[in-house]
């Protein structure tokens, strides 16, 4: 090789290395700017607020999934998908004035006056925040590259990098922003809070386009809630709406009915719907755990499922407050119920049960009876939506269980199904943990309108922690609730499952 080229090949080799060396130097500017701006927002990414009867403390945080957070200590939290932006703004209720506080007590119709300032008090928080926010990630960012680099470009740089993503965040958090979104909060917390805190369904139903009054309702119930933490108040009654509250797969596990009891107390339902599986094996010495339902002050609504048996269905109806269907019609809590049992019976192996397309058989007979009776069904309950699927165009609701995870789908014919999850966390089956987690406590609380029994939105609710004193409850309002049912030129609504448990049946 001669002279000249060992020189050429030195040259490149050199330049090479002045380049690794440059983007492994602007590659330490950008991850400096990036940890500096997050320990920036950290430590002075906050402001207080003064929103209504309240001091609100802002904070910016960042975060992959974006949402608004609103934390109502010591009951839990409300969460928000406002944005899809990676960043997660927190309110925290820092101070509650008490002659404000007091003031909307004592005049309920100042919480409507509230809302026509609400929006610019927020407004000013969120600007002050954003304000706040920038020059806290811009110093945090500036700072940590002086430090680690001691130069001022690359500090410069640093800082430049933050401010970037921050401002990119912050643009793709407005284009994305949704105010709907307090209508469907999902609450984190204690269990006897979840009413109060998340609010009134038929009240967020009927103001879903008055953004500000909703902010103000939802400081007024948090004011209230600070006012009253030695007694919960009451939750507020409303003859327009009928409150079911939907179970499911209980399984013989007797901690269900203090959740079923005290759901029932906190939402002030009208009538308990039951989908079935109430037993594990249908036996005689199983049928005296449905004594239980006799101490709920409501009327219990109950299908037989594929683990109770004939006893299990008789000793159910013996309770004074229950309401078996096996294909008939009742009208109970102003609604108009049909259901039936499912015919099959699997804890004994030496029956012949029916298959899965002989239910579906005895489904289509039953939904075609139920269409022929001229009746006007509200809600149809069965254990499987194998069973169920038939009723699509038949009644606008139909509430089954059996699989134990919680899902909804809206069928070509414009019915709403809902697939309630185990009650009973699967019962004792449930304490097996080899799936890789416990199967939640699950049930929901459907409102439906008095008048035309369609339903308008549904609260789903998930227990669990320690001592199941935890609950999450997710709001859902029901698009288009007085749809027309029986629209085959319906594009079907694609399935969504609430959780991701093994079924079980």
């Amino acid at each position: 090789m001669s002279w000249g080229a060992i020189r050429a090949y030195d040259y490149r080799e050199a330049l090479d290395r002045v380049r690794a060396g440059r983007a492994w130097r602007w590659t330490c500017v950008v991850v400096a700017g990036l940890v500096g701006g997050w320990l920036g927002l950290a430590l002075g990414g906050q402001v207080v607020t003064p929103i209504g009867p309240a001091d609100v403390t802002f904070s910016l945080v960042p975060q992959w999934h974006g949402e608004t957070v609103v934390d109502v200590a010591p009951f839990g939290q409300l969460a928000f998908d406002t944005h899809r932006a990676p960043l997660r703004l927190e309110a925290t209720i820092s101070d509650i004035r008490l002659s404000a506080a007091e003031e909307m007590f004592a005049d309920p119709e100042s919480i409507n006056r509230m809302a026509a300032g609400i929006g610019e008090d927020l407004r000013a928080g969120v600007t002050a925040l954003l304000v706040r926010g920038v020059l806290a990630a811009g110093l945090g960012s500036l700072v940590t590259g002086l430090v680690l680099f001691r130069n001022v470009w690359r500090a410069v740089g640093s800082a430049a990098t933050s401010l970037t993503v921050l401002a990119a965040s912050g643009a793709l958090a407005a284009a994305t922003f949704n105010p709907s979104a307090i209508a469907e909060p999902r609450y984190t917390g204690l269990i006897a809070g979840a009413p109060q805190v998340v609010g009134s369904a038929e009240d967020v139903v009927s103001r879903f386009t008055q953004y500000q009054e909703q902010l103000a309702g939802l400081v007024g119930n948090v004011s209230m809630l600070y006012e009253a933490t030695s007694t919960l108040p009451v939750y507020e009654e409303d003859e327009s709406v009928i409150r079911v509250l939907h179970v499911s797969d209980i399984h013989l596990n007797p901690a269900s009915w203090t959740i079923i009891g005290t759901l029932a107390d906190q939402y002030g339902v009208d009538v308990i719907v039951d989908s079935g599986d109430l037993t594990d094996r249908g036996s005689a010495a199983e049928d005296a755990f449905a004594d239980e339902i006799a101490d709920l002050e409501v009327p219990y609504v109950w299908v037989r499922g594929r683990h109770d048996s004939m006893g299990t269905q008789r000793a159910v109806a013996a309770q004074p407050n229950a309401v078996v269907l096996d294909g008939e019609v009742r009208e109970v809590a102003g609604l108009t119920f049909y259901g039936a049992g499912d015919p099959r019976f699997t804890p004994d192996a030496t029956r012949l049960n029916p298959t899965a397309s002989e239910v579906a058989e005895l489904g289509e007979e039953q939904a075609a009876s139920v269409a022929d009776s001229g009746v006007e069904v509200d809600v149809a309950v069965l254990h499987t939506r194998t069973q169920a699927r038939a009723f699509d165009g038949v009644v606008p609701l139909v509430l089954t269980g059996d699989e134990h995870q919680r899902s909804t789908r809206l069928g070509v014919e414009g019915t709403r199904f809902l697939v309630q999850g185990s009650t009973g966390g699967a019962g004792l089956g449930g304490l097996d943990h080899s799936a890789g987690r416990p199967i939640p406590y699950q049930a929901s609380v459907l409102y439906l309108d008095a008048e035309t029994g369609r339903l308008q939105a549904r609260d789903d609710i998930d227990l669990g922690g320690i001592g199941l004193t935890s609950a999450q409850v997710e709001r859902h309002i029901e698009p288009d609730p007085d749809r027309p049912v029986g629209d085959a030129g319906r594009e079907p609504e694609e399935e969504v499952d609430a959780s991701a448990v093994p079924s079980g049946g």
